[in-house]
């Protein structure tokens, strides 16, 4: 308790002592998965699957019972496949078309995880993935909202998964944008299920949390946070928990405006990646109480922003 779970980089990966991040390194694919199945991912996509599967588990649900076309995925992620994306491009650089391996192409495009999950678990709803920076799986969440409003699905998993690689860093620090006592890197995946009111109510599901509104703005505009922050915060009166992503709590102006709610930040925690609002909207709605409200703020440094409120305990159609 009070502890976290970052460990230091090892001196090797920057040439440096006194850095942190959120590596991983207990995770073994074949817990979750055939070994001969994990072999064939990337880490991120492992991520993926292994994640779909606990939140498919949690929420009750037997797809046997349910048409495959009917449940789908959205996912958002930073990186992607970026470990075998290097291995790939590495071998076209040292060895030209014959250095590259064939077999690891379909891990180099951003909707491998995604994918992956739908083939492992045997979803043929609708598929997508969205890269947008910190608020990948806020984007994510939003367009599998969508979905179910207009009547695609009955149920969507969302949310992120991103990996983390000692060229990610090594990346960051050549822009400049590694500090010790800046906020850690970390990976993982953080998926939902999120369903229909009228699919929940006929399989007498338990339900975790409703949503209520959804609400994003480009970017706070210097000089116009204020009118900014109204748009952004307007039905989110009320909350009686908060949870950040991204560069959220790193914003004094959005700070101000929940600095007498408790709040969850997973960054200091476990470290923050591009799509790490999955898991911090999973701890907040499993943090939720019968009636409780809760809301979700999420941003990057140049936009977007968001916030997202959930009812505690109580189905609402998305």
């Amino acid at each position: 308790m009070g502890g976290d779970a970052l460990t230091s980089v090892p001196f090797d990966v920057l040439g440096a002592d006194g850095y942190r991040w959120g590596k991983i390194n207990g995770f073994k694919a074949s817990d979750f998965m055939p070994p001969m199945k994990a072999r064939k991912m990337d880490r991120c996509s492992q991520f993926a699957v292994a994640a779909v599967g606990l939140a498919l588990k949690d929420a009750g649900l037997d797809l046997k019972e349910i048409d495959p076309v009917r449940v789908g995925i959205v996912l958002g992620s930073g990186f992607c496949g970026v470990s075998n994306s290097a291995e790939f491009l590495t071998g076209y650089f040292n060895g030209g078309v014959e250095g590259m391996i064939p077999m690891i192409f379909p891990n180099t495009v951003p909707n491998a995880p995604a994918s992956y999950a739908s083939i492992e678990h045997g979803f043929k709803g609708p598929n997508a993935t969205l890269v947008q920076r910190f608020c990948s799986a806020e984007s994510a969440f939003m367009l599998a909202c969508r979905y179910i409003e207009e009547g695609r699905a009955d149920v969507m998993l969302t949310g992120g998964t991103d990996e983390l690689i000692p060229l990610i860093m090594k990346g960051f620090a050549a822009l400049g944008q590694m500090k010790p006592a800046g906020a850690p890197f970390g990976e993982g995946g953080g998926i939902i299920v999120l369903e229909s009111a009228e699919h929940a109510a006929c399989r007498l599901a338990t339900v975790k949390a409703g949503v209520e509104t959804i609400s994003t703005v480009g970017m706070l505009v210097a000089g116009r946070e204020v009118e900014g922050l109204d748009l952004l915060m307007e039905g989110a009166a009320g909350c009686s928990l908060v949870s950040f992503s991204g560069t959220a709590a790193d914003m004094p102006a959005l700070l101000k405006r929940v600095c007498d709610t408790p709040a969850i930040d997973c960054g200091p925690v476990i470290g923050r990646s591009l799509a790490m609002g999955g898991t911090s909207m999973a701890v907040l709605l499993a943090s939720l109480g019968p009636g409780q409200r809760g809301l979700h703020l999420a941003a990057s440094p140049a936009g977007p922003c968001y916030a997202i409120c959930f009812s505690g305990g109580r189905s609402v159609q998305p």
